[in-house]
């Protein structure tokens, strides 16, 4: 569900991103000082009809996509609606659709503070896509809410217990999968297992709770890791979003004042 999810809103990004260059290329592919004379000039220049709606929208995108996320995050906004990792995925999409659409709504055009409301929005941007790398490695439970230590050592305790039960070699199950404290590799568990005579069916679960007990022990080493890199990206992700957050609000602001209006 969640893969689906994410695919989808993927295809309407890249599809979203085909369709505005297919259809405004021979405007683009014009030179600046030539575009005046382009015949649908009046339709694709930032105070057009289409440019300037397109720039209205992403910038509706991206202000829509900052507040909710930061609501949710904060004030548990909706919490009973939708979980923090679908929010966060909707946030990222929004935040990354509105800008590709205020890049067309510019026309590739950059100048003064415009080119420092663009390069910061490219800065949201790509340190977005690394703070979403750093947040999956974060260990979570099925609700997007972040593990202690504690509770992953309980999981740990509990693959454990279950496979004590479950294979019917009681407390001997730890002698063999473990050696000076530390989880066998699979190859050797498998060769010593096999020595033991352990029976396929009770060779397949710990193998499987091994893998698992694998993943959990991973995750523990590089939690601490990634919650410092976590907050290290805040102090650069967050001055950027404010950097460019400003600009457009006084960018609309100017914009109003000058008397440019969209259809209404």
């Amino acid at each position: 569900m969640h893969a689906v999810y994410i695919g989808t809103m993927t295809l309407i990004v890249v599809a979203t991103t085909i369709y505005l260059s297919v259809v405004g290329y021979s405007y683009y592919i014009t030179p600046l000082e030539e575009r005046f004379y382009h015949p649908q000039y009046d339709w694709f220049k930032p105070s057009g009809a289409y440019g300037h709606g397109i720039g209205i929208i992403g910038t509706l995108m991206i202000l829509v996509g900052v507040v909710i996320y930061i609501a949710h995050k904060k004030y548990g906004f909706m919490a009973r609606v939708i979980r923090l990792k679908y929010l966060l995925e909707f946030h990222i999409f929004l935040c990354t659709l509105g800008p590709i659409l205020v890049l067309f709504h510019t026309s590739f055009k950059f100048g003064g503070v415009v080119s420092v409301a663009f390069w910061s929005m490219v800065a949201v941007v790509l340190s977005g896509v690394v703070g979403r790398f750093i947040y999956v490695q974060i260990p979570r439970n099925i609700e997007g809410r972040e593990l202690s230590i504690n509770e992953l050592r309980e999981q740990q305790q509990q693959i454990i217990t279950d496979l004590e039960q479950e294979s019917g070699l009681g407390s001997k199950i730890k002698e063999l999968i473990y050696r000076d404290g530390d989880l066998l590799d699979t190859k050797s568990l498998k060769i010593v297992l096999r020595k033991e005579g352990v029976s396929k069916h009770n060779f397949t679960a710990i193998m499987s709770a091994v893998k698992k007990e694998h993943i959990l022990t991973t995750r523990i080493r590089r939690l601490n890791k990634m919650q410092q890199l976590f907050k290290y990206w805040h102090v650069a992700h967050r001055p950027f979003a404010l950097i460019m957050l400003i600009i457009v609000v006084v960018h609309v602001i100017v914009t109003l004042a000058l008397g440019y209006k969209w259809i209404f």
